[in-house]
């Protein structure tokens, strides 16, 4: 069920892999959701006449379990591949592409364990013509003590029964639950990325009103009370980011300062970015198959690293009219290919001539951007938020790390959509010198006169499934990229940047790699 990078031929359809045998078994408490069972089945348990013996079990019906999967797939899915989805047999999708409800869950609460085991009614299917996928769930399981979700999965005319497709931090009121997608959710939905990746929050609740008592007047159960301990997911946010290789332990300009003029002219200067570590691993793994070039005078770290980009011109304001105020443009550029053809790629994307903006603490990150050919100048990447307000100059140096940068509207159109607005880029580190004689940070940390500092050097990165390669200024690494999508919460399942740009490629269009002389700071 893999969503296949779209080629203007044939896309092939890989199949389904095997179910996780031997799964882990945790016993969760759930004292809330006890008690509302409890009464939700009493009549039930009555109408039946149950034993003594068979009152560890009570019946439960009339639940329904909300689950998205994963918002980016469903961008996905409706956007670059063209798709739909189909709910089907009760089951709904909320509205503006939103997350899937299936109903009439039934099953039963453990009472000597505490657990609950629910299936749910609707089935689900994911369509793609375009991509060449065609995908139905049904059957969709919620299982406290196992701490996971299930589905039976039809693809290719085949169904496989019990798929795991996320395992669950379970709460004792089982509303917005964290999740985390599986191998199997990622051999399913087409990216191996989202292996361990954040799964959209899962609810289980009966929606029926009803007048019982609240939880709380029901004594908890003997016993353990709290849900036992679940591995939770492996990043603390979707698209968790990596630091540059410029970056130092301070999160703010030294405190130690000189005094410099209150205008000056930045003469040299380093910028430290990586783009986005889960980009970076898309592109060189194995669904895009591509590599990441860097030239220009920019480099990359090894390990498919973060981007230095150097030599910065511009100017700084200290301010004695205003906030501080910096401006500065790099040289350097770097080009990320993917999908290749016949010598032709659906991915051809090209940064240069990055210009960062700072005063009182925010600013923005632009760039010349050109995508298959088509260059855009000065597109407005990321809006950008330092911990600190103030530019202090140290010995004619200015140096700020860590500053966050958030993916803009205009930004989200040069990466054709993949990325929303909003979405956590990699952070910033940038340090300029505001006299000849200054001396730059090194990379790491240290001075180090006034060339680049960098780790790594010019050349490429490209590699295959499983493995990869390094090449540049310091020789070479083989097996230090890792194959698919990086397993961080990549927000890209497959065909990088759109089937309008594969048919492009199709048609003929080159690959343009021009990087423009640097233009004078505004």
């Amino acid at each position: 069920m893999r969503a296949n990078p779209a080629t203007p031929d044939t896309p092939a359809t890989p199949a389904t892999s095997a179910v996780l045998a031997g799964r882990r078994r945790r016993s969760v408490a759930l004292a809330a959701a006890v008690a509302t069972a409890a009464v939700l089945g009493a009549t039930v348990l009555a109408t039946a006449g149950a034993t003594t013996a068979s009152a560890a079990e009570v019946p439960l019906s009339g639940y329904e379990l909300t689950w998205g999967i994963k918002q980016s797939y469903r961008t996905y899915v409706t956007g670059f591949a063209m798709g739909t989805f189909t709910p089907s047999a009760g089951a709904t999708q909320a509205a503006d592409n939103g997350a899937f409800t299936f109903v009439e869950g039934a099953g039963t609460y453990d009472a000597t364990g505490h657990t609950v085991d629910l299936a749910f009614q609707g089935g689900l299917t994911i369509q793609s013509k375009l991509h060449g996928f065609d995908i139905t769930l049904s059957d969709v399981k919620f299982d406290s003590k196992d701490a996971e979700i299930t589905a039976d999965v039809t693809k290719d005319g085949t169904t496989t029964d019990d798929v795991p497709l996320a395992t669950v931090t379970v709460t004792q009121s089982m509303k917005e639950m964290a999740t985390t997608l599986t191998k199997q959710a990622a051999d399913v939905f087409g990216s191996a990325g989202y292996e361990n990746a954040a799964g959209d929050p899962l609810t289980v609740a009966r929606p029926t009103a009803s007048t019982s008592p609240a939880p709380t007047s029901t004594p908890s159960p003997t016993g353990n009370t709290s849900p036992s301990p679940t591995p939770t997911a492996p990043e603390t946010s979707p698209t968790p980011n990596s630091p540059s290789p410029s970056a130092s332990s301070s999160a703010s300009p030294s405190a130690t300062a000189t005094e410099p003029a209150a205008e000056g002219e930045v003469v040299n200067g380093r910028l430290g970015w990586g783009v986005k570590e889960s980009f970076r691993s898309y592109v060189v793994g194995g669904v895009a198959n591509g590599k990441i070039t860097a030239s220009g005078g920019a480099t990359q770290a090894t390990g498919n690293g973060a981007f230095t980009f150097v030599n910065a011109t511009g100017s700084y304001d200290r301010g004695d009219k205003g906030p501080d105020s910096l401006s500065a443009a790099f040289e350097g550029a770097v080009n990320f290919k993917g999908h290749e053809t016949n010598g032709s790629y659906a991915l051809d994307l090209t940064l240069s001539d990055l210009h960062v903006k700072l005063a009182d603490g925010s600013g923005q990150l632009s760039a010349d951007v050109t995508s298959l050919g088509t260059t855009t100048q000065d597109v407005v990447l990321a809006e950008l938020k330092s911990d600190s307000g103030e530019l202090t100059a140290k010995d004619d140096v200015i140096t700020v790390d860590d500053v966050t940068a958030t993916l803009t509207e205009a930004g989200a159109k040069a990466f054709s959509g993949y990325y929303q607005a909003g979405t956590a880029l990699d952070p910033v580190d940038l340090s300029v010198a505001l006299s000849a004689d200054a001396e730059l940070p090194s990379g790491d940390g240290s001075t180090g006169g006034t060339g680049s500092g960098s780790s790594g050097g010019s050349g490429e990165v490209s590699g295959t499934t499983g493995g990869g390669s390094v090449s540049g200024g310091t020789g070479s690494t083989t097996g230090g990229v890792t194959g698919g999508l990086a397993a961080t919460g990549s927000d890209i399942p497959v065909a990088a940047l759109g089937t309008a740009a594969a048919v492009t490629v199709a048609a003929g269009a080159g690959v343009v790699l021009a990087v423009r002389r640097r233009r004078p700071v505004e």
